[in-house]
């Protein structure tokens, strides 16, 4: 017991780390390196070579059947190669889940390698083999890499930072995204391996992060909370937590996951049911459940559904079409990466003060506008001299407005908001939500932009609206919050309007954790 003239710690106060967060730092690059790097590297690598690809497409076609594709038949196969990617994040956003539970965070991002080297030597091999259908394949596991590290990273992050640094160590999967869009476009020009002989290799240049990865992840410690309740094993949860504190581990912080664990094994014990991790369908049947689950499918799809990365995928179609000349499209491109990367770094020191709400509210707000302004610009290229680079500054000022909320809050949401059993479940919904939007936006945007010419960001723009309100409507704020005080709003929407008796015997289970935590020890 304190004695009475003793002031008792705040549990911020205890749960911050007692030494240096240099292991926790070095833990983060080696994870994202290899993880959301990957995915925006991947993205915007694919736009440099798409004349090259397409021609070799043609000339494959040719040598086998004597006959050359049409215009609208190599588009065709160009948009299948696209949309492989994300039909693989589909399906590596489907496997995240059982692999971070059968083999921990840590060991999946290791293992998600294993794609993306099979893709780079497919690549890598495709001329030889005069197979284009070598790069469809190619682009689909690497899209299977993403879409575990794009699940799985953010899981480990949330899991491993302190709380008040959750929201800022989860951002940074943004940041690496957004780095990984910048360090493609640049590998891409033209002075480095955006020409025709190089293009294969342009494409392969993926396998050197993961590489760097396998060297330098091993040597950090797996999630705590994962070695805790997922495992049981408290010994090696206390030496992770130490290590990533940077000294002892802080006694609330170990608490709060103690906690967590019990409420979850007492949860089983009156269900029946072991404490195991749970599914995507328990999650749709659970009621407590439902206001949650709404909010990340609905911020997950909004992410994709906005055409953000429809800018990436078809950069030269839209700088085209707004007008800018050919021979600088390529350096006006990495200034998209350039945006989003100073946004994303931006947002990574303010998300902490601004909170995830106002984050989102604002990000998509801001996007509503410039989706006007864009139009409007395009509507008069014609007419007025200067609205071709009016609209090139709202391509940036649409990517800065992502990238200041949209882009790494939507990734933090569900490590707050949903427990250690459910959150696996809750990323891989999440992540088939992103990954099914955004292979829909790669298949038919260039229909969007031929279709609709100058109003093609209208549809996108009412996305962003819509996003926005639901966002003032639905989401409560999360910052620097415990599980259970999120959780304990989210059952207010979950039993709106239902049995008030009901509604409070199950609240108060969670509201159990905020009692134990704010005592002193």
């Amino acid at each position: 017991m304190n004695s009475p003239g003793e002031r008792v710690p705040g549990p911020d106060e205890t749960s911050r780390p007692s030494g240096n967060a240099r292991t926790l730092a070095l833990t983060v690059c080696s994870a994202a390196i290899g993880g959301t790097f990957q995915y925006g590297y991947n993205i915007s690598i694919i736009n440099a070579p798409t004349s090259y690809i397409q021609g070799f497409i043609n000339d494959t076609y040719v040598e086998r059947w004597g006959i050359g594709l049409d215009t609208p038949e190599v588009t065709l196969l160009w948009t299948l190669i696209v949309s492989a990617f994300p039909l693989g994040g589909l399906v590596g956003a489907l496997l995240a889940g059982p692999l971070a539970v059968h083999f921990g965070r840590k060991n999946s991002l290791l293992l998600n390698n294993s794609f993306l080297f099979v893709g780079a030597v497919l690549v890598l091999t495709c001329r030889m083999a005069k197979s284009f259908e070598m790069i469809i394949l190619a682009r689909f596991l690497v899209g299977m890499n993403s879409g575990v590290s794009m699940n799985v990273q953010p899981m480990y992050f949330g899991e491993s930072a302190p709380k008040h640094l959750r929201g800022a160590v989860a951002f940074s999967s943004a940041v690496f995204t957004a780095f990984g869009i910048f360090m493609g476009q640049v590998v891409g020009l033209t002075a480095l391996l955006g020409t025709e002989p190089l293009w294969a290799y342009l494409l392969a240049s993926n396998a050197l992060p993961g590489l760097i990865q396998l060297l330098t992840l091993p040597w950090f410690p797996e999630s705590p909370r994962y070695l805790l309740i997922d495992r049981g094993d408290r010994e090696a949860c206390v030496r992770a937590l130490g290590r990533l504190r940077g000294g002892e581990a802080p006694v609330l912080e170990m608490e709060e996951m103690l906690q967590e664990q019990q409420q979850q094994q007492a949860t089983a014990l009156n269900s029946g049911s072991a404490a195991s991790a749970q599914t995507p369908w328990s999650l749709f049947k659970n009621p407590d459940l439902r206001a949650q689950l709404r909010t990340v499918m609905a911020a997950s799809s909004a992410m994709k559904l906005c055409g953000n990365d429809s800018i990436y995928f078809y950069a030269s179609y839209i700088f085209k079409e707004a007008g800018i000349p050919q021979e600088k499209i390529q350096y006006t491109t990495i200034g998209t990466g350039t945006s989003e990367l100073t946004a994303s770094i931006m947002s990574n020191l303010l998300i902490e003060r601004k909170g995830r709400r106002y984050m989102l509210m604002g990000g998509y707000s801001l996007m509503t506008s410039w989706a006007v302004v864009f139009t409007i610009a395009l509507s008069f290229e014609h007419y007025i001299s200067w609205m071709p680079y009016l609209s090139m500054t709202c391509i940036f000022t649409y990517i800065l407005s992502f990238g200041m909320g949209p882009a790494g809050v939507t990734g933090v949401l569900p490590t707050e908001i949903f427990n250690q059993t459910a959150r696996p479940a809750a990323y891989t919904i999440a992540g088939s939500m992103m990954w099914l939007n955004l292979f829909i936006i790669g298949m038919i945007f260039p229909f969007l932009v031929s279709e609709l010419s100058e109003y093609c960001f209208v549809p996108f723009g009412a996305v962003c609206l819509l996003s926005a309100l639901y966002v003032g409507m639905f989401l409560p704020e999360t910052q620097g919050k415990s599980l259970s005080a999120i959780t304990s709003e989210f059952h207010k929407l979950n039993f709106k309007g239902q049995d008030k008796t009901f509604a409070s015997q199950t609240q108060a289970q969670y509201q159990l954790g905020e009692v134990c935590l704010s005592t002193a020890l």
